[in-house]
């Protein structure tokens, strides 16, 4: 599996976009390396960068940031509305995807020694990479900012971990590290910088005072006036959004402006967001408005709206949610085929895609006509009383079905993985022991995939029969097909368990798959003959 960081250096230039451009381009420069977002600030004077890479690329994405801000950022005439210290203000490397935290604070290490010993700066670690209680956030290393950076920079205390313990007046100093995604988000307040400043102070964990904290952990934020919004907004910073979430911060904002009489005009999210946050919003909103809402597209337009994503710019999820953005295509050459193109594989002189592929499009296609006719019940009238029990199957149907497909092209992947054991050398018995061995965890493989068939597709025989009970009538044939169809889909799975087991040695392993795919079977069996006889009996 590919390795993914995320980097986020932060550059105190938001104005200058010949700067801004260069350091963009520097980042695209790199090999390995994809920049998914450039966010300036004109009123901070603050260009958020959001790059992603392999392990080694990011930090060599970072380090040639690094270079082009050394060049054309200038500290002693810098100014902005956010807190600052240095030309590179802060450039933390986050884990994405296959990459550990402390792989990320190895990652952080690395940059800062190459980039202080380059570029002859200072460098603080902060969050999982720095073990000094007193300098691990962000705002204890930046409190004083660049003015109060010369006097504080001398003292032992306040060392850097990498570069001259000195002052660098042109660049200041940089903090690096590895931390949990941060979601930078800001609530529009149709008021004062005072206003959404003492909104902010209510809610930041810090409050207002050690003797008045605020309402929510893991939250900085501070309040400002945006020139081109013309509006102020509440600032904020979400160190671990499964801690606080965004939804409850927007929410949070609406009901402290509402007490000194101020609007909220939606929100903004400054940088990348992960799936998961947004999903958190929707089920908030669903469960809170009483909704009923499947597909994952619809959940994430339902939470633009509520929180006003686009009030300011358009929000594009494809360019804006992290697993949207670093996602690859799954490996499925036969699902994503034609049904023509599918059938045709199937009819091929070829060993696969074979039986297990089948049957596997076989379940789902029998899941999927259950969840048609659930689906096509709900929101009808005349079956408004039935509501509740249809909210409590389709979840299950619409899962079951979508849960199959991947298994057409993993049985056959299956196959493919014991056909190239069969083709190992065999000249010495070194190699035949290899071969032999290679062949057995092939065919627990084999076994294992349509077995998982089986399991998935037993998930959705309660919902079935419910289907079959309270559909609408007109839909009866569907569900007999669809019902017979899973039937079909686990018994042919089960055949392919059981051909496999022939060439195991292992019987512990033969004993516990067969008497798990026997169960599913005649639990399929038993299932199907069920929702038929009730659909021969329906009449209404």
């Amino acid at each position: 599996m590919k390795k993914i960081v995320e980097c986020v250096p932060n550059f105190s230039e938001g104005r200058n976009q010949s700067t801004i451009d260069a350091i963009s381009d520097a980042i695209r420069s790199v090999k390995g390396v994809t920049l998914l977002d450039v966010d300036p600030g004109k009123s901070t004077n603050r260009t958020v960068y959001t790059f992603v890479g392999d392990p080694e690329s990011v930090i060599e994405g970072a380090l040639a940031a690094a270079r082009v801000a050394k060049k054309l950022i200038d500290m002693t005439t810098q100014t902005g509305e956010h807190p600052r210290m240095g030309a590179m203000d802060v450039c933390p490397f986050v884990p994405v995807a296959n990459v550990s935290m402390e792989e990320c604070v190895e990652i952080s290490k690395k940059f800062a020694e190459r980039a202080a010993a380059e570029l002859e700066v200072p460098f603080y670690l902060y969050e999982y990479s720095q073990d000094k209680d007193y300098r691990k956030k962000l705002p204890q290393i930046r409190k004083g900012e660049y003015e109060g950076l010369p006097e504080k920079i001398v003292k032992p205390e306040w060392k850097p971990d990498y570069g001259p313990a000195k002052f660098v007046p042109g660049w200041g100093a940089t903090v690096t590290g590895a931390r949990f995604f941060l979601v930078a988000y800001n609530v529009n307040i149709l008021g004062t910088s005072n206003q959404a400043h003492r909104i902010a102070l209510d809610l930041r964990e810090a409050g207002r005072s050690p003797s008045e904290p605020g309402r929510f952990k893991e939250l900085k934020g501070l309040g400002w006036f945006v020139d081109e919004y013309n509006m102020a907004q509440c600032s904020f910073n979400l160190n671990n959004y499964n801690v606080t979430t965004p939804h409850e911060v927007y929410e949070a904002v609406k009901e402290e402006a509402a007490k000194i009489g101020v609007g909220v005009a939606g929100s903004e999210l400054v940088g990348l967001i992960p799936l998961e946050a947004m999903l958190k919003a929707a089920e908030f909103y669903i469960e809170r408005e009483n909704l009923f809402i499947l597909d994952e597209d619809q959940k994430i337009k339902l939470v633009i709206d509520r929180l006003g994503l686009n009030s300011v710019a358009q929000f594009k999820p494809a360019e804006r949610i992290i697993e949207y953005i670093t996602r690859e295509e799954p490996n499925e050459p036969l699902a994503n085929m034609s049904t023509r193109k599918f059938i045709e594989a199937i009819n091929a002189r070829t060993s696969a895609p074979g039986g297990g592929s089948a049957s596997a499009a076989i379940a789902a296609i029998g899941a999927g006509l259950g969840a048609m006719v659930a689906k096509l019940t709900y929101g009808v009238r005349k079956f408004e009383h039935l509501e509740g029990q249809l909210r409590a199957i389709i979840p299950v149907l619409h899962e079951t079905a979508l849960g199959l497909v991947p298994m057409i092209d993993a049985d056959t992947n299956a196959f493919n993985d014991y056909v190239e054991a069969m083709r190992l050398p065999q000249g010495s018995d070194e190699e035949k022991n290899s071969r032999t061995g290679q062949m057995e965890l092939g065919l627990k493989k084999a076994i294992e995939v349509p077995l998982q068939t089986m399991r998935i597709g037993d998930k959705a025989w309660e919902g079935m029969l419910e289907a079959a009970k309270i559909g609408n009538i007109a839909s009866k044939s569907d569900v007999q097909v669809g019902a017979r169809a899973l039937e079909t889909g686990i018994w042919g799975a089960y055949q392919n368990v059981m051909i496999n087991v022939a060439g195991i040695k292992d019987s512990k392993f033969v004993s516990e798959k067969t008497g798990e795919a026997e169960r599913l079977k005649e639990r399929a069996a038993k299932f199907c003959a069920e929702i038929q006889g009730i659909l021969e009996k329906r009449r209404d």
